[in-house]
């Protein structure tokens, strides 16, 4: 099985870059074999990654931007599906590669396994036969009556005694619950300041983003433009010299 990295080796987009870069660097990290495909100076790579990346994984405007990661003929993602198995630890499932022994992947797995198909079969014969060899007070076995009913004498004089020290508990922790409470509700205000903040720098940095990867969409449909108009006057020009 090969994986197939799309990439686009002119590229104009930062963004695009950094996340070439990052894929890139991260299966060399993991020693995966992988080959480098690119579609700015290979119309064939270009076209075949378009036709392939199904139409549900494409933006809105039906043209998908590198980089794009196959496995073979399958599928695997684009950048961002990428980096959420990055963060999880699934990269190798991602890639429909088996984890190395000794991954964390692997030990994911393996974790998950054993939680599937139950404990382990020492854990489990420990439970089905218990030690008998450990000898149980007689009392334990057969119940000692009257140390039940010194305990319910007992139960009974602290029941009289104590309902007043229980109201005096539950007015005092009411209270401060109230306090508490109003503490809590300053502490909200800044917080939801801050996440105003860090929402808005998120939604400038997505807008960045999607600018780059328009301007990274109009140099490529420039550069099949060009192409085609240097092919026509290559036709031309073998004509008039045919003549």
């Amino acid at each position: 099985m090969v994986i197939k990295v799309f990439l686009a080796s002119s590229s104009g987009s930062t963004a695009i870059k950094k996340k070439q870069q990052d894929v890139v660097g991260f299966l060399e990290a993991l020693k995966v074999d992988y080959t480098q495909l690119d579609i700015a100076c290979n119309e064939e790579n270009r076209m075949w990654m378009r036709q392939n990346v199904p139409e549900e994984k494409k933006p809105a405007n039906g043209i998908p931007l590198p980089p794009q990661i196959f496995n073979e003929n399958g599928y695997c993602g684009d950048y961002e599906t990428f980096f959420d198995a990055k963060e999880d630890n699934m990269v190798y499932a991602f890639l429909g590669l088996p984890p190395p022994p000794g991954s964390k992947e692997a030990e994911q797995a393996d974790e998950a396994h054993v939680v599937e198909n139950g404990t382990h079969a020492e854990e489990t014969n420990a439970e089905e036969n218990p030690d008998d060899s450990i000898e149980v007070p007689v009392e334990e076995r057969n119940g000692d009556a009257h140390g039940d009913e010194e305990q319910a004498a007992d139960e009974e004089e602290e029941g009289e005694g104590g309902e007043e020290e229980e109201e005096e508990v539950a007015e005092g922790e009411t209270a401060d619950d109230e306090a508490t409470e109003g503490e809590t509700a300053g502490d909200e205000a800044p917080a939801k300041e801050d996440q105003a903040v860090e929402e808005t720098d998120e939604q400038a940095q997505a807008e960045e983003e999607e600018e780059q990867e328009e301007e990274e969409l109009r140099q490529l449909e420039e550069q099949d433009e060009q192409g085609s108009e240097e092919e026509e006057e290559a036709e031309v020009q073998e004509e008039e010299e045919t003549e």
